[in-house]
C-alpha cells in the first residue's frame, strides 16, 4: 500500500474504506490481490448496473479497439456515434414518447449538471436555479453550488450563489406540506426569492440518504414549475439506466423533465459517458459555446450500444429489477425485525435500498464488517448514517441472498460492538 500512501493525495476516500488492492472483476464480483473475493454491492456507485465486464458488451469494445476504430474526436461525426443516436432514440426515446435534442456535454456527470444549468440560465435569462435539501448533484462549482452536503460545500473555497434551497419531499416529516411551501416562496413577491431560472431534482436522493420523492409530489412539482414558467431538470445520474426499474426513475410519475442529466451506467460498462437531454426548443446553443475535449468517447459510444441492445428492447431487465426489489425490501424488513433495540428502518426504491440508522456509528460499523466478511456497501446520507445498496441489476437472486447474509450478519456485530 505505500505507494498509495506516499503518492497519490489524501483527497482518496472509497480505499481508506476498503484497504485492498482490487486486480480483478467479473458480473457481481471483484477480487483483490490476495485472490479474496467480494460481492460487489456498490457497482461503481451506479455506474455498473449490467456488472463488471459484461461478456458480449467488453466483445463489442475489444472488438471497436482492436479494428482501429476511432477512438477520440471531440464531436466529429463519427459511426460509432450515428449508432449509438439511432439506438438511443428507437430503443429509449422513441418508445416513451419522449422528444428530446442529445447533448455530450462531457464525460461525468457533473459535465451534464454544469450544462443542463447553463442552459436554464441561457434560455431563461434568469440566474437563479432552485435545489433540494440533502441534494447532491457533483463535484464542479456550479454543480456543487446545487448540492446541500455542508463538507463538499465547504471545500470550494469560494461562495456558491445564484441558488435557493427548497425543502424535499417530506424534509418537514408531514408537519406542513413541502410544495406548499414552495408554493408560497415562488409566488409571493415579498419572500425575497427571485423566479428560478430551473428547480433541479433527484428523484431519489442517492448521496443525500436514499430519500425516495413520491409520484404525487414529484407529479405536483412538475405541474407547479409548468404553472410559473420553470424549467423541470431531473438529475438521473444515478438513478437512471433502470437503477429504480424503469430506464428512466421519472417514469413511474408520469412527468416529463425540460432537462434531463445522464451518466454513470449510461455506457453499460464503467466508461465516462454522460448526455444532457432537452426538449428541442430548449435546444438554443450558439455552435461551440458549450463544449470540452472529451465530450463524445467513441469507445463509450459502443458499449452504451451494445447495452441499449441487450437490457432495453423489452421489459425483462426491468421486470427482473422489480423481483429482486422486492426480495431485498423482504430481507431488509426481516434484518430490522432481528435488531429490535435499534433504531433502524428501511427505505429505497429499485434496486437501490438501505438501512437507515439512527446512530451512523453503527452504519459505519456495519460497512466495515462487511468489508472484512467480503461484501462491498457504502454509507450515504449528511452523517453517514445510512447503509447503501447498489447491487449491479443483473446480479443473481442466489449471490444476492449472500451477499444479504452478509450484511445480516454484519449489522449484529456492528449493533454489539457499538451498544
Amino acid at each position: 500500500m505505500r505507494e498509495f500512501e506516499e503518492i497519490e493525495s489524501q483527497v482518496r476516500s472509497y480505499s481508506r474504506g476498503w484497504p485492498t488492492v482490487f486486480v480483478k472483476a467479473k458480473d457481481s464480483t471483484i477480487y483483490d490481490e490476495s485472490g479474496k473475493s467480494y460481492i460487489d454491492f456498490f457497482a461503481g456507485a451506479g455506474a455498473l448496473n449490467y456488472g463488471h465486464n459484461h461478456p458480449e458488451i467488453q466483445r463489442s469494445l475489444i472488438d471497436y479497439v482492436s479494428g482501429d476504430g476511432v477512438i477520440h474526436a471531440l464531436d466529429m461525426h463519427t459511426s460509432a456515434k450515428r449508432d449509438f443516436l439511432t439506438t438511443f432514440n428507437d430503443v429509449v426515446l422513441k418508445p416513451r414518447n419522449l422528444d428530446y435534442r442529445v447533448q455530450f456535454p462531457g464525460p461525468a456527470g457533473n459535465n451534464a449538471v454544469e450544462a443542463a444549468v447553463k442552459l436554464a440560465r441561457k434560455v431563461t435569462g434568469r440566474e437563479l436555479v432552485a435545489r433540494f435539501t440533502n441534494a447532491f448533484h457533483g463535484m464542479t462549482l456550479g454543480a456543487l453550488a446545487l448540492t446541500g452536503n455542508a463538507m463538499k460545500r465547504e471545500g470550494a473555497g469560494v461562495p456558491l450563489g445564484h441558488t435557493v434551497t427548497l425543502p424535499y419531499d417530506n424534509y418537514l416529516d408531514g408537519q406542513m406540506p413541502d410544495l406548499l411551501w414552495i408554493k408560497r416562496l415562488l409566488e409571493d413577491s415579498g419572500s425575497g426569492i427571485s423566479q428560478p431560472a430551473a428547480v433541479i431534482v433527484e428523484t431519489v436522493q442517492g448521496e443525500g440518504g436514499i430519500n425516495v420523492a413520491s409520484v404525487k409530489w414529484l407529479q405536483a412539482l412538475s405541474s407547479m414549475c409548468k404553472e410559473n414558467g420553470i424549467l423541470l431538470i431531473v438529475d438521473d445520474i444515478q438513478m437512471g439506466c433502470g437503477r429504480t426499474g424503469p430506464f428512466f426513475s421519472f417514469e413511474a410519475a408520469g412527468i416529463e423533465p425540460d432537462i434531463v442529466c445522464l451518466s454513470k451506467s449510461l455506457s453499460g460498462y464503467g466508461l465516462p459517458f454522460a448526455l444532457t437531454l432537452m426538449r428541442p426548443e430548449l435546444d438554443v446553443w450558439e455552435p461551440g459555446e458549450h463544449n470540452g475535449t472529451f465530450r463524445g468517447y467513441n469507445p463509450a459510444f459502443v458499449t452504451a450500444t451494445k447495452a441499449l441492445d441487450l437490457f432495453w428492447r423489452d421489459s425483462t431487465l426491468q421486470d427482473s429489477t422489480a423481483k429482486k426489489a422486492k426480495l431485498v425490501e423482504e430481507r431488509l424488513t426481516a434484518i430490522v425485525a432481528d435488531n429490535p433495540d435499534v433504531a433502524v428502518t428501511t427505505r429505497g426504491s429499485g434496486l437501490v435500498q438501505a438501512l437507515a440508522f439512527d446512530d451512523p456509528r453503527i452504519t459505519e460499523a456495519v460497512c466495515t464488517e462487511a468489508f472484512e466478511r467480503g461484501l462491498l456497501i457504502e454509507t450515504a446520507g449528511p452523517e453517514s448514517e445510512v447503509a447503501k445498496l447498489l447491487p449491479p441489476l443483473t446480479i443473481s437472486e442466489n449471490q444476492l441472498h449472500e451477499g444479504l447474509d452478509v450484511l445480516a450478519e454484519s449489522v449484529k456485530v456492528a449493533v454489539k460492538e457499538t451498544q
